[in-house]
């Protein structure tokens, strides 16, 4: 059966469309179910309300910087021609980045109270599936608004990659200042809550009486749900294009492989399909586990993913075995990260057991342990990436026992593992979306004092929420390094073009990346710096808005009497004014570093040491991501594991421990770790739109 180009593109478009039809229709079946009664969305409005006016605060800002932005580009760029397509993909990649975070969390802040009420059945096993199908709408989204940008450039720009990296740039920028400014919101409000409910006041999370608790509750919408959705729109475009890039530009391949530009396309729209099949597999059996039940889900659209891979190899790509491998290495490490990650921070094993023990000897101790499993937890990660890029290496460049692989081959095998991550894309962030809406049901049903056996059923799924919420920061950071790996090959050979006008100097260009050179070294140290002077930025944020709500909080219990013993409501209102304020003022710093770093070491020390860059900051920021990420998912499930009634239960001394731990882990998983993950490709992405000019203008001329 052959394809012909135009009858490939309607494919992808179709299940571009066929994501979005799911997702509508499955919103009007998770709306239809009862909200419960008065008090319950009463409290679901509260959140809501203060969610979309901090989306709607945030996206005023980042598009204002946008259109400036896309203004600069258009008129720095109109001298080559390419002005006017890289600003109007830029304008798209913010606008589709945006959209899917925030349909995202018009969903989320919909499902929560709807979750809350069906918990009150005592059926645990329907309250999950539920709170599931509240997620898919979030991740067949996020799939088909991605894919469908992307093939509607593709054929817009006639089939030009190098016209759609402003696409990449805009949807890179968006997600960094949705995960930062989210990530600030939702964490500053969670630690300051906490501090002052669970230590000082010795009240229960998610109590009425905290005015904090609001702001907490609208924290996970806007930076679980909608920073997250943006993040991985982003991941799912860059992904991609890195790999469409390299067969673009590298000759060979597509003589050798005429579909390849269009390949992880297709891979992209096969992935939609085996997501709708895993979605069924969703089912927990009365007793089952939560995690096996979402594991079902996953494990079948895997399985469905390769044999896809396999279908789509033989037709597309010539049947090449080296390619097929290469393209299932992606798939094979997404199953261990998951799996890895599930280790390190679910309270069935040793290391959340390990914290929460640690806490009967105080706050310091739970600290100490948490960093220990956060840094263990990066070594068999980062083996497993290696590994996958090596296999992906060789087996796509195999030339035989006796020759070495071939370079250009091999670097397009890692492109598509990194695409092929993508097949299960939409099941990843539906298992992750289902961890908000839990986390707010059981807020919501603590709040509208809802009976002990309701929470029986939202807390459960809370703590599971935290894994699923981790296992998609591992993701999302590992198809980063795979993606950003071939960004890297990919501006390797944009510089070449550039400097030559055509990519017979790309060897020329690649040797003069050695450890010999001062340039590069000098490179790779201010790349390796980066993650950690960026984030530093973002562990003070929290702090400083933690700060403000602490304030605030105990500046209502003096001031409003009667708050405490529940005769007087408490001002939600100026907490989430306070938050979304604070938060706004500080991701502006983080994000002018993300742009300016890069551009600022190729105009002054050129491509040669741009190329160290970007290297560096891959190597530093995967493993603190992962150290971050999983370190604050394992300390947080620790202290959920001593609340179920170990070491003392609630209120005990290792519990106030264990929650020190946790307001430490709070800002690392949901802040700091996985605003690396934009931060990588940011840098990436500006590194290739803006080469054409480095080349040109570089104070440090290139040879």
């Amino acid at each position: 059966m052959g394809l012909s180009t135009p009858q490939l593109e309607l494919l992808i478009f179709l299940s571009a469309a066929l994501a979005l039809a799911y997702a509508a229709v499955q919103t009007l079946v998770v709306l239809r179910e009862d909200d419960g009664d008065e008090k319950m969305r009463g409290i679901a409005s509260a959140i809501r309300e203060g969610a979309v006016a901090f989306l709607r605060r945030e996206y005023t800002v980042v598009f204002t910087v946008a259109i400036v932005l896309a203004v600069i580009i258009a008129f720095a760029f109109g001298i080559t021609g390419l002005g006017p397509a890289l600003a109007v993909g830029f304008l798209f990649g913010a606008a589709g980045s945006a959209l899917a975070g925030a349909v995202g969390m018009l969903v989320s802040v919909r499902a929560n109270v709807r979750t809350a009420a069906k918990a009150r059945s005592r059926d645990l096993p329907a309250t999950m599936v539920y709170a599931f199908r509240g997620g898919s709408v979030t991740g067949l989204s996020v799939a088909g608004l991605a894919l469908l940008e992307l093939i509607g450039f593709y054929v817009g720009f006639g089939g030009d990659v190098l016209r759609m990296v402003g696409l990449l740039f805009g949807a890179s920028l968006m997600s960094l200042f949705a995960r930062v400014g989210g990530g600030i919101y939702t964490k500053g409000a969670d630690v300051g809550t906490d501090l002052i409910g669970k230590v000082e006041a010795g009240i229960p999370e998610d109590d009425p009486r905290n005015p904090g608790v609001i702001a907490d509750n609208v924290g996970d919408n806007v930076g679980d749900c909608a920073g997250m959705a943006a993040d991985l729109f982003e991941t799912y475009v860059v992904t991609a294009v890195s790999a469409m890039l390299l067969a673009y530009l590298i000759t060979s391949v597509q003589n050798a492989f005429p579909n390849a530009v269009l390949y992880p396309l297709a891979v992209c729209g096969w992935a939609i399909v085996a997501t709708l099949v895993g979605v069924v597999f969703v089912r927990m059996r009365p007793g089952g586990q939560i995690m096996s039940a979402l594991y079902q889900g996953l494990g079948a659209t895997t399985v469905v993913g390769v044999v896809g891979l396999y279908v789509l190899n033989y037709y597309l790509m010539n049947g090449s075995y080296g390619i097929f491998v290469a393209t299932v290495v992606g798939l094979v490490v997404m199953v261990l990260i998951v799996l890895f990650t599930d280790y390190y921070t679910n309270s069935r094993y040793r290391p959340v057991l390990k914290i929460a023990e640690s806490a009967q000897a105080g706050a310091g101790t739970t600290v100490i342990t948490g960093l220990g499993v956060g840094l263990e937890a990066v070594w068999l990660s980062g083996v497993t990436i290696v590994v996958g890029i090596l296999i992906a290496f060789v087996a796509a460049g195999w030339n035989g026992f006796h020759t070495a692989p071939n370079a250009e081959f091999g670097l397009y095998g890692i492109g598509l593992a990194a695409a092929s991550m993508l097949a299960v894309t939409g099941m990843i962030i539906s298992i992750d979306a289902f961890g908000p809406i839990t986390d707010n049901a059981g807020g919501i049903a603590e709040m509208a004092g809802l009976p002990k056996e309701a929470r029986d059923v939202t807390d459960p799924l809370d703590a599971v929420g935290n894994t699923t919420k981790a296992i998609t920061k591992g993701y999302a950071i590992g198809s980063a390094v795979l993606a950003s790996l071939a960004l890297f090959a990919a501006y390797t050979f944009a510089t070449a073009s550039q400097i030559c006008g055509s990519l017979a100097c790309w060897t020329s260009f690649t040797d003069q990346l050695t450890l010999s050179a001062p340039l590069v070294v000098a490179g790779l140290v201010i790349g390796a710096l980066l993650p950690f002077f960026f984030t530093s930025f973002l562990m003070n944020a929290v702090g400083v808005a933690a700060q403000a709500v602490v304030f605030e909080v105990r500046r209502q219990f003096k001031a409003i009497a009667g708050i405490l013993e529940g005769k007087a409501r408490p001002d939600y209102g100026q907490c989430v004014d306070i938050v979304t304020v604070t938060a706004l003022q500080q991701l502006a710093v983080p994000a002018l570093i993300a742009v300016g770093t890069p551009l600022a070491v190729g105009f002054l020390l050129g491509p040669v040491a741009l190329a160290g860059v970007l290297l560096g900051v891959i190597l530093s920021g995967f493993p603190l991501a992962i150290l971050m990420t999983t370190g604050g998912a394992a300390w947080d499930n620790g202290k959920k594991y001593i609340e179920l009634g170990h070491y003392g239960g609630k209120h005990s001394d290792a519990h106030k421990a264990a929650v020190v731990g946790d307001t430490v882990g709070d800002a690392t998983k949901d802040t700091a770790g996985p605003a690396i993950n934009p931060l990588i490709k940011v840098v990436n992405t500006i590194s290739i739109l803006f080469i054409a000019l480095i080349v040109a203008h570089s104070f440090i001329p290139v040879t």
